[in-house]
């Protein structure tokens, strides 16, 4: 009778205060927690309540990281807060290698985006540990033996060819040049070589389409606030990779059968799980290796004087999330539940001499510097979930500059911040790349699947 006698005597103005006062204490309460996880590590001394500092990263991604990256120059590393969760950001190498080393279930788990597991789903092979990690990746190991390498390159080669062919026709018309964009164009070129070379002939037509429609509602999804609401991208692209593995999970089915019949299927080899698993691989290998081409453009365009070039494939980072408290350093613990972003892109300019100037002598036999900071060059990973597909994606690289830089000609539009990183997810240039494209050889090989 005394509570109701008391909430009677509330007017709207005492309401109000009490309402204040309520998220004035969850704004005090928030502050203190993200002071304590903090301790002494450099970054923001305020942050905003329960969303951090998610909409500078997803206004300019670009600024934020390397904001990121200056204030953690002095120690190696640095801290924040992005939506309900507390981050450290790790530009140091020898520290990136301590998050890399200790992925396993008392440590720390690769995620492969904040939000990955509502993204990717549970029971994906980064989010495996130990031997039931090692047999599987064991299994799909010869995959990417040399011998099975030696095989995919002539699909590569092949559809390569169809797209340059397809390029040079959409720049040019009977009557004039046309300028085009090459981001899109390597991507589709990209998700059509990884479809063919990882699932085969059992993906139609129709089926390439609606991958290619729901991988792009998955790609913009990466790159917005992580709201799990009908009518948000983050929601289109969740479900959007439930219908990626459906399609997968079918095309599996149609599959022959790789065993002798009444013998057990191995683990992890169902219908869905195997749909799972090349859905990483399709993820794998297609916006990196799209940055990756289209910055050897650019390069190329910049340096016309160099015949054979190197780039570096160099997606920003991997990230982890801390199982348990963690030991980073003399003075500093990771927070059990932190989101650790090791830092490849700035550790892969470490160590080398003039890292941003384009210099493919620093791979001479004279220098090596390849060989010489090759602990620096984390942009496949380390440790037990190194990319198993690394040697496809620098053969992939490898054979895309080759052809075309001989077939094909090209002058690049350069304007004002045309090479500025964007992230689309990973880094590309701003302008996408565009180009004139001109054919240089006087006819095209005669490649075919014949």
């Amino acid at each position: 009778m005394d509570f109701l006698l008391l909430l009677s005597s509330l007017t709207p103005r005492t309401l109000t205060q009490y309402f204040s006062s309520f998220l004035a204490l969850l704004f005090l309460i928030h502050q203190i927690t993200y002071w304590i996880k903090k301790g002494r590590a450099p970054g923001p001394v305020f942050v905003l309540p329960f969303i951090g500092n998610a909409i500078p990263l997803v206004r300019n991604p670009t600024k934020f990281w390397e904001e990121q990256a200056v204030i953690a120059k002095p120690l190696g590393f640095s801290a924040n807060y992005l939506i309900g969760n507390f981050m450290v950001f790790i530009r140091n190498t020898e520290l990136s290698h301590r998050i890399f080393s200790n992925v396993r279930p008392d440590a720390f788990m690769l995620v492969g985006h904040p939000f990955g597991k509502k993204l990717f789903g549970e029971h994906n092979l980064i989010y495996m540990f130990g031997q039931d990690h090692k047999d599987l990746r064991g299994r799909i190991a010869p995959n990417f033996t040399f011998r099975a390498l030696s095989t995919y390159t002539s699909l590569q080669q092949i559809i390569i060819l169809k797209h340059l062919k397809k390029w040079v026709k959409l720049s040019n018309s009977d009557v004039s040049q046309k300028l085009i964009t090459l981001r899109l164009l390597v991507r589709d070129m990209n998700l059509e070589t990884s479809q063919t070379v990882i699932v085969g002939p059992y993906l139609n037509e129709e089926a390439r389409r609606k991958f290619n429609y729901d991988y792009n509602l998955f790609n913009v999804g990466t790159m917005k606030l992580p709201v799990d609401l009908p009518g948000f991208a983050f929601r289109n692209a969740r479900v959007a990779v439930q219908r990626l593995v459906d399609t997968l999970t079918n095309t599996s089915k149609s599959w022959p059968p790789q065993r002798p019949p009444g013998k057990p299927p191995p683990p992890h080899s169902g219908d869905h799980e195997i749909a799972g698993h090349l859905f990483d691989f399709l993820f794998a290998a297609q916006d990196a290796s799209t940055s990756s081409l289209l910055w050897a453009v650019s390069l190329l365009d910049s340096h016309p004087e160099v015949l054979k070039q190197s780039i570096e494939h160099r997606p920003h980072w991997f990230p982890h999330i801390a199982v348990k408290d963690f030991p980073l350093t003399d003075s500093y613990t990771i927070p059990k539940g932190t989101i650790v972003f090791p830092s490849v892109y700035e550790s892969s300019f470490q160590g080398f001499t003039e890292p941003d100037r384009f210099d493919p002598d620093r791979f001479s036999e004279e220098r090596r510097e390849d060989q010489v900071y090759k602990r620096n060059f984390l942009v496949f990973g380390a440790g037990a979930h190194q990319c198993v597909g690394q040697r496809y994606a620098l053969n992939h690289l490898v054979l895309f500059i080759a052809m075309f830089a001989t077939l094909i000609d090209f002058k690049r539009l350069r304007t004002d911040g045309c090479d500025e990183i964007v992230y689309n997810p990973t880094i590309s240039p701003k302008d996408g790349c565009k180009v004139y494209l001109f054919r240089r050889c006087s006819r095209y090989p005669n490649l075919s699947f014949d």
